[in-house]
C-alpha cells in the first residue's frame, strides 16, 4: 500500500483522517512504518511472539470488505510456518491461525487474549483469494525488529551466517532416498558455505548440523532464520553444531549480504541521482517516435546521473526494462531497487534528441551507505 509513497493517508478509529509520513518499508516482510502527529493515541502493548502455544486462542483485527475493525478469533495452528505465500516476501516464520482473515486484513493486529500484539496479519492460503481456515501473520518478535531498524536506520539490518543448505525439493527429485534422509535431520546441515562467510570463518565445517543459536533449539530452516532476523550485522552469536556426533559451540560475528559487518543506511534514492523530470505530452512524444518517455530537466553537479554522464535534455524510455512516463514512475523503480537485497542497479534506456539509444547502468549502492 506504501510503495513508491512518501506520505499516506490514514483512517482512524474514531473517523479522523491524518496524513502519515512513510519513514520506511520493508518488501521482504511486507512491513512499513508511518507517522501521524498528534498526542494520546491508543496503542498496542508488544506481547511475546515467542511464548505463543499451538492451540491459544488470538483475535484478528482489521478491515475486510472495508468493514472497519472487525475482530474475529480463533487460535494458533501452527509456529515457524514457511513457503506458503509467493512474490519477494521472505520469511520462513509465519504464525499460522484460522481465525478469519479476508482481503482488507492485511496490516491489521494479530493480539493474544491479554490484548497484546503479538503479531501482524499478512496472507491467506485460498484459491478462491477469501478465507479457507489458513491465515498467517508476521510474529512481531520479527515485525518489531523491522520496524526498530527502519526507525533508527531507514532500511532493515539483516543478518546472514553466509551458510547453505539442501534444497529438499531438488534433492527430492533427483535422489528420493537422500530426500527422506535429511527431512529426519533435526537441526540444519551445511552443506557449503557462501563468499566471506562468518560461520566457515568461525570454524563451522561442511557437515555440520546447527543444533542452536545462543541455547535456542533450531529444528529446522524456518527457525534459523526466525533466530537469525532478531541480530544485526556486527552481532555476535553462540552457534552449536553436531559434528560426527558430538557437540561443539562456536562464537560467529555475523555479517549482512556484503560480506562485512557495516550498518546500512537509508538514503533518498531519487536524490543520490541528482536529476529532476519533466513530463514529455503526447504531441511530443509522437515526434519523437516513442511511446513512454520522460526528459531530463535539470541534473546537479554531485549525483550519480552526472557522474555516468546523463545530462539535461536526455529522454529515459525504460528503467528497469519498464516503460516511464513520469518522474514518480522512475522514483518508485528506484526505491524499489534500492531497498532490494539484491544488486542494486538500475539500467536506463534513452537518449538525446537526434542522438542514438543508450543503455546506462547506475549503481545506487554508491551513494547508499
Amino acid at each position: 500500500m506504501v510503495e513508491g509513497a512518501t506520505e499516506v493517508t490514514v483512517s482512524l478509529n474514531d473517523n479522523r483522517e491524518m496524513t502519515a509520513k512513510v519513514i520506511g518499508a520493508d518488501p521482504q516482510t511486507d512491513i512499513a512504518l508511518i507517522k501521524i502527529e498528534g498526542d494520546d493515541f491508543p496503542y498496542l502493548t508488544f506481547g511475546n511472539s515467542d511464548a505463543l502455544e499451538v492451540g491459544e486462542w488470538v483475535l484478528a483485527v482489521g478491515n475486510p470488505f472495508n468493514l472497519t475493525s472487525t475482530v474475529t478469533a480463533g487460535i494458533v495452528s501452527a509456529k515457524n510456518r514457511g513457503n506458503i505465500v509467493g512474490g519477494n516476501l521472505n520469511i520462513q516464520s509465519f504464525i499460522q491461525v484460522d481465525a478469519a482473515v479476508n482481503r482488507g486484513n492485511s496490516g491489521g493486529a494479530l493480539v493474544n487474549t491479554r490484548g497484546e500484539l503479538v503479531g501482524i496479519n499478512t496472507a491467506i492460503f485460498s484459491q478462491s483469494g477469501d478465507f479457507n481456515g489458513l491465515a498467517f501473520a508476521v510474529p512481531i518478535s520479527i515485525a518489531g525488529k523491522v520496524a526498530a531498524d527502519l526507525k533508527q536506520f531507514g532500511t532493515v539490518q539483516r543478518a546472514v551466517l553466509g551458510i547453505q543448505v539442501p534444497n529438499i525439493e531438488m534433492v527430492r527429485r533427483q535422489d528420493p532416498d537422500k530426500a527422506s534422509e535429511l527431512s529426519q535431520i533435526v537441526g540444519v546441515l551445511v552443506e557449503d558455505f557462501g563468499d566471506r562467510s562468518a560461520a566457515k570463518a568461525a570454524g563451522l565445517e561442511k557437515g555440520d548440523i546447527i543444533k542452536a543459536i545462543n541455547n535456542v533449539q533450531i529444528r529446522n530452516f524456518a527457525g534459523l532464520q526466525d533466530q537469525l532476523s532478531r541480530y544485526r550485522p556486527g552481532d555476535k552469536v553462540k552457534v552449536t553444531v553436531d559434528r560426527n556426533g558430538k557437540e561443539h559451540s562456536y562464537t560467529v560475528e555475523l555479517k549482512n549480504d556484503a560480506g562485512n559487518t557495516e550498518i546500512q543506511r537509508s538514503s533518498d534514492s531519487m536524490s543520490l541521482l541528482g536529476a529532476t523530470f519533466s513530463d514529455i505530452p503526447n504531441s511530443r512524444k509522437q515526434q519523437l517516435g516513442i511511446n513512454s518517455g520522460v526528459e531530463v530537466s535539470s541534473v546537479d553537479n554531485s549525483g550519480l546521473f552526472r557522474k555516468e554522464g546523463i545530462n539535461k535534455g536526455f529522454i529515459i524510455m525504460r528503467v528497469n526494462n519498464t516503460p516511464v512516463n513520469s518522474g514518480d514512475e522512475i522514483a518508485k523503480i528506484v526505491s524499489s531497487v534500492s531497498r532490494s537485497s539484491q544488486d542494486k542497479v538500475i539500467l536506463i534506456a534513452g537518449f538525446y534528441p537526434n542522438g542514438r539509444t543508450q543503455y546506462i547502468a547506475i549503481d545506487l549502492s554508491q551513494g547508499l551507505k
